[in-house]
């Protein structure tokens, strides 16, 4: 499917670029050393609407097409891992009220959340519940007018600076149908971030260790109905995996273009690398799985906006296949640097850091093949 931009995308993207390469390339190193949420690129992306791509245009958004979306975070990671991970995380969070929130509920958190005025997080991995969703334990126990939740999270990313959280947590039972979703705003009920992980990559990006101690919810708090939880996981998730894929495209741009500049600069044998044919067909190799990553992103993504009935397996694909490929391009950018790549200053190895998490979050690739797979024998071919 071949997918053109429009010209307000188009716009939009080299907009999203200029900013990236003037305000945040220059800190970008700092963001990794620092390990700490970049604030100021918060502060960026809310003076420039750039939160407005996660929401619809009726409650503060841009279009809410997930295409705008894929197209800006592609921009933002070219530059900077840490700063597309506030986007991306943005419309993780988002994406449970934005598709089964309340007439209510949507006029009260999505305007919030487009303007970047709250930051949210969506809370379904716990210690024992990672692939097997299903296996959470956090629990909800319904007293007087209010729900009580109970239980740990963990890998919730930002979880230490959200405003608000979409919680998944079985109401009342033991039984799987219950998982139940939940809205706590920290200003009202809170919850203990009881530690932030130190990671390989992604460092300025918390993700976080969450205890819920007897949170107080009111009953306006459920998302959906009572044991719609899973649905509303695995239904936001779909459009999560796109989106994730968009920001890994992003990371594989920017270290083809790191070693891209430095064949054309590094001289050995009295020339430059990049008049060897060896160092010219990985660049060529690079090149092209990124072109057909973009392709495969932009595809998906205009027909999750269109509503295609195929889009699960789509979306799993799409997370496999370009989630692998950002693994092949970072570590191949880094050889073409040789020992330069492994030098910090030289931004190869942050990208090879931030990378690797791709193919794990959001569904492990070994998770999306069994979906692809399940999806091909049920005849969606």
């Amino acid at each position: 499917m071949n997918v053109a931009l429009s010209a307000e995308q188009e716009d939009l993207r080299r907009g999203v670029r200029q900013i990236m390469e003037e305000r945040v390339r220059p800190r970008a190193e700092e963001i990794d050393a620092a390990g700490e949420f970049p604030h100021f690129v918060r502060e960026l992306f809310a003076e420039h609407d750039i939160f407005a791509t996660v929401a619809p245009p009726e409650f503060g958004g841009i279009d809410g097409s997930l295409l705008t979306l894929a197209v800006v975070c592609e921009e933002i990671t070219r530059v900077c891992a840490n700063s597309g991970m506030i986007l991306g995380n943005q419309s993780l969070g988002t994406g449970p009220i934005a598709l089964f929130g309340s007439d209510e509920q949507k006029a009260a958190y999505l305007p919030k959340l487009a303007s970047g005025e709250w930051l949210c997080s969506f809370a379904l991995s716990e210690p024992g519940a990672g692939s097997d969703a299903a296996a959470l334990q956090t629990r909800a126990r319904y007293e007087g007018d209010a729900w009580i939740l109970s239980g740990r999270k963990n890998f919730i990313t930002q979880a230490n600076v959200a405003d608000v959280m979409t919680v998944f947590a079985r109401a009342d039972s033991g039984d799987r149908g219950a998982v139940t979703a939940f809205l706590v705003a920290r200003e009202e009920s809170g919850w203990i971030v009881e530690r932030v992980e130190h990671k390989m990559g992604l460092r300025g990006s918390p993700t976080c260790a969450v205890v819920f101690d007897d949170v107080r919810v009111p009953a306006s708090a459920i998302l959906g109905e009572i044991g719609a939880g899973l649905q509303i996981a695995l239904s936001t998730l779909d459009k999560g995996r796109i989106m994730t894929a968009a920001l890994a495209l992003g990371i594989a741009q920017g270290a083809l273009e790191v070693a891209l500049a430095y064949a054309r600069e590094r001289a050995q044998f009295g020339r430059p690398i990049a008049d060897f044919q060896a160092v010219q067909f990985m660049l060529a190799d690079m090149e092209t799985e990124i072109l057909a990553a973009r392709a495969l992103v932009r595809s998906a993504a205009a027909r999750y906006d269109e509503g295609d009935s195929d889009i699960i397996k789509l979306a799993a694909a799409t997370k496999l296949f370009v989630t692998e490929m950002v693994n092949r391009v970072t570590s191949t950018a880094l050889q073409v640097l040789g020992g330069y790549g492994y030098i910090v200053e030289y931004g190869a190895e942050r990208r090879v850091r931030d990378a690797r998490v791709f193919a794990i979050f959001e569904g492990t690739n070994e998770i999306q093949r069994l979906v692809i797979a399940r999806e091909l024998l049920r005849g969606r071919a």
